[in-house]
């Protein structure tokens, strides 16, 4: 990891970053790895050299330095400024950043978001920074009283309109600015709706990188091509999970669906270009291994043509030896 390149991880609630992160900062295999204390979540991912400047952007290595689970709109405009305060200025024109995120399964990634609430978890303080402020509260009302949802029914979870688990991930993928960011009065909904779809498909698409949960396989290696870097341990596909373990009927699921239908339509789109994108590097690497073995046997037979000369050479040289002998004898 030299020069001024930067990989900045957009982590998306419920989507299997948490795993994903622990394995950018302690599972790749480094010239310079992570330091990791024990007791502490965040490890310095320094590059060789004795170089201070960190070459990852996230929670493990520099905290929620843009805020708690902070979106596209909020990284693109907080990371240069924050990469900034921690390094030389005299590097700004220098870094090049490289966004990469996880994607999961709307379904599943929201019933694991109900499943989180409902023990208690919040995200109360995000900063959801969108054109130099943050949302109103009459912007971005609250679904529940007090300090956290706790024992929340998944009824309940689907009945408040302005849950942001809904569309989380089209949400956290689109620029905001587009559609005036939280204000709901800014564009009728459908306009605002297809527009942060699009925004969100395209800001995936011009990413680094992204994995989807279901894939941690073609996750590894298509990161591991992309930036050629190499994981230490393979990952673990989990497919028990504690979405899997709620039994939900079909009408549960179609309401859901319907809750994140932006999402439903993301994750498709996103796991057609996932899915020709490992295509496309299995594809490469295939004919890459066929060059490389055709390059080996060419050498291989020049070396041969090479040796066969000085052999026969040598036999003549033998011969004749053989044949002054015999003539002295």
């Amino acid at each position: 990891m030299r020069g001024r390149d930067v990989i900045v991880f957009l982590h998306i609630q419920k989507t299997g970053g948490t795993t994903f992160g622990r394995h950018l900062v302690r599972n790749i295999r480094l010239e310079q790895p992570c330091y990791c204390r024990a007791g502490q979540k965040k490890c310095a991912c320094h590059r060789p050299g004795g170089d201070k400047d960190t070459w990852l952007f996230s929670r493990f290595s520099t905290g929620w330095s843009c805020g708690l689970h902070a979106d596209w709109t909020e990284l693109t405009s907080c990371v240069p400024a924050a990469m900034e305060r921690r390094g030389c200025a005299g590097n700004r024109t220098l870094r090049n950043f490289y966004y990469i995120t996880m994607l999961r399964d709307p379904v599943s990634r929201y019933l694991s978001e109900w499943k989180h609430v409902q023990r208690g978890a919040t995200w109360k303080t995000s900063l959801h920074m969108c054109d130099g402020r943050s949302p109103t509260p009459d912007e971005l009302p609250t679904c529940y009283e007090g300090d956290d949802w706790s024992g929340v029914s998944l009824q309940e979870f689907m009945d408040c309109s302005y849950n942001l688990a809904n569309n989380r991930q089209v949400r956290m993928l689109a620029d905001l600015s587009l559609v005036g960011c939280y204000n709901l009065t800014f564009m009728n909904e459908s306009e605002r709706n297809m527009i942060l779809l699009q925004s969100a498909k395209n800001n995936l698409k011009n990413m680094a990188f992204f994995g989807l949960t279901e894939f941690q396989r073609k996750t590894q290696y298509l990161f591991e091509r992309t930036f050629n870097l190499k994981f230490i341990s393979p990952f673990t596909q989990f497919n028990v999970t504690r979405a899997s373990n709620v039994d939900i009927g079909e009408d549960v699921r179609q309401r859901i669906e319907e809750l994140n239908f932006l999402d439903v339509q993301l994750y498709e789109y996103a796991r057609d270009l996932f899915l020709q994108r490992f295509q496309y590097s299995k594809q490469e690497e295939h004919q890459k291994n066929r060059l490389k073995r055709r390059e080996e046997r060419r050498l291989l037979r020049e070396q041969r043509a090479h040796q066969w000369p000085r052999e026969e050479a040598a036999e003549v040289a033998v011969t004749e030896d053989y044949n002054s002998q015999v003539a002295r004898w």
